[in-house]
């Protein structure tokens, strides 16, 4: 079963009908909307980055009998080559921050990666993305710093605040995961402009309809 997720990039979105339940978990209750996929908007209840409950999250997914995962994931560019309105596949991720567990008592290790067959299927099905990158977890909800984004782009090719929790928590409890990200700003410092969360969602806005398009096409070919 398709499970998407997704928040800020798909906020102006007309998404498809579904039906909004709520799934109870070991880890707190979350809402997800089912159907021919399951799709969960991370941002529920008007919760900013730092307090989204990761973990209730991703097992609502799993209870619901969720395999695979496709996340939708708003980010700063770190390079000036990626400028805002592109779209980045990555093939690995990093993170400053910590990274919710399901594991709090039991040593389980589990080796972290973005799903290699879904990152390839992705680029076919979005032809227009730059397939291939690191994407940087950092906090929130707050921007980064300019001397943040000049260490991070040494590592990394976007920033962003929730990609990486969602794709450990998805390996730990069995699911396939990878990310289609929306470069919406450059990050704090690169670009002209004075970056705020308001520049942020008119570029989210801005692109609407082609997010609408890209979601459409992955749940053709995997739900």
């Amino acid at each position: 079963m398709l499970g998407i997720i997704g928040g800020t990039s798909l906020l102006f979105a007309d998404l498809p009908a579904l039906e909004k339940t709520t799934v109870a978990t070991p880890y707190g209750k979350a809402e997800v909307h089912t159907g021919a996929f399951a799709l969960l908007l991370r941002h529920q209840h008007n919760l900013p980055p730092h307090r989204i409950n990761y973990r209730a999250c991703l097992a609502a997914l799993a209870v619901l009998g969720v395999d695979e995962i496709v996340a939708f994931g708003s980010a700063g560019s770190l390079k000036q080559e990626i400028p805002p309105g592109s779209i980045v596949i990555p093939t690995d991720y990093l993170s400053v921050t910590d990274i919710p567990s399901i594991h709090e008592c039991s040593i389980d290790h589990v080796r972290p990666e973005l799903d290699a067959d879904l990152v390839r299927t992705l680029a076919e099905l979005v032809p227009d993305a730059r397939t291939g990158g690191v994407y940087a977890q950092t906090r929130g909800p707050r921007i980064e710093t300019v001397a943040e984004v000049e260490a991070l782009a040494r590592v990394a090719d976007i920033v962003g605040m929730t990609v990486a929790s969602e794709a450990t928590l998805a390996l730990e409890l069995g699911m396939r995961f990878a990310a289609v990200c929306t470069v919406d700003n450059y990050a704090n410092g690169l670009g002209e402009e004075t970056l705020t969360y308001e520049h942020i969602l008119a570029t989210s806005r801005a692109n609407c309809r082609r997010t609408e398009k890209i979601l459409e096409n992955i749940v053709e070919r995997f739900a």
